[in-house]
């Protein structure tokens, strides 16, 4: 499973840790007892990590869900991507991982960047109108998940699932990560996943000194779907937050963005000095943002020295 670049969540958030994990983990504590992932979206940040026990929250309840059926299912792992394969079978889906039919190909030569989307668009939505109907069915919202624009989970102001269709599908790289997590799974002592507000979620444990915090919020400077609930007052509720563990002994580390196309986080700017600061190298796409390239600064801000 060792990967240059990090194991990959198989909920490809757009961006994901998993990427820069050979980075932060240089800088992550040596020893970890309990591991808290505190806005943990995909889960990279702790499938690439060893600890003794892993808890993952996240604010979206789908999130921690899919997290929740993929672990359930983690020791039938190979049954639960053949019942994957049915339903693309059964929806007509594009499968990447098997090749492309005749018809997938006259797009391709047509459309070369859109030629999934154009494929699948129809079937898709069929697939979306069954999941608004039965919400509870993580097989559904899965492959929504996989054939979405981006990689997304949204729902619009009356609940209903509405992210359009993707020009991706569900390729070779899809049943690497299902079955990465599923060994991670197995390979774990404990895992235990929450949907909660991110001060709730830490005030519910006992954390001790040989335990690690990992903060990976919605970067301030930046807009997307993901963050548009993110403000300045919920930006300084985190900082008070790691102020306070910090005063407490408690280790923690906090990926976030500094600068972006032009604008800096003041806020973060002058926050971060009295603590170690890092710069990560991160010529990526933030599954916060799709726009983040080369002008932006992300670093990586701790409590103890490495």
């Amino acid at each position: 499973m060792k990967n240059k670049k990090g194991i990959r969540s198989p909920l490809f958030y757009v961006g994901d840790k998993y990427k820069l994990m050979p980075q932060l983990k240089e800088l992550f504590p040596e020893v970890i007892n309990n591991y808290y992932d505190v806005f943990c979206g995909g889960g990279s940040a702790s499938i690439n990590v060893k600890a003794n026990h892993y808890y993952l929250n996240d604010i979206d309840s789908y999130v921690i869900k899919l997290h929740k059926w993929i672990n359930k299912n983690s020791s039938e792992i190979e049954l639960l991507i053949k019942k994957q394969y049915d339903l693309i079978n059964k929806y007509n889906l594009s499968h990447s991982e098997f090749g492309l039919n005749t018809q997938i190909e006259n797009l391709k030569l047509k459309f070369k960047k859109t030629y999934f989307s154009k494929y699948n668009k129809e079937n898709y939505s069929k697939l979306r109108d069954d999941f608004n109907d039965d919400q509870e069915n993580m097989h559904l919202l899965y492959l929504l998940l996989v054939y979405g624009f981006n990689h997304m989970i949204r729902f619009n102001k009356n609940g209903l699932f509405n992210l359009p269709v993707g020009n991706v599908d569900w390729n070779k790289n899809v049943t690497k990560a299902l079955k990465d997590y599923a060994i991670w799974v197995e390979n774990s002592n404990e895992i235990t996943y929450s949907s909660i507000d991110f001060e709730a979620f830490v005030n519910n444990y006992k954390i001790e000194k040989d335990d690690f915090l990992y903060f990976d919020p919605p970067y301030l400077i930046t807009f997307s779907d993901y963050n548009k609930l993110w403000n300045e007052t919920e930006e300084k509720r985190l900082y008070q937050l790691l102020d306070e563990l910090d005063s407490k002994g408690i280790k923690w580390g906090l990926s976030n963005m500094l600068n972006h196309k032009g604008k800096e986080n003041s806020l973060l700017s002058e926050w971060a000095q009295k603590y170690n600061e890092y710069s990560i190298n991160s010529n990526y796409i933030s599954r916060f943002d799709n726009s983040i390239k080369e002008d932006s600064k992300e670093i990586f801000v701790t409590n103890y020295s490495k």
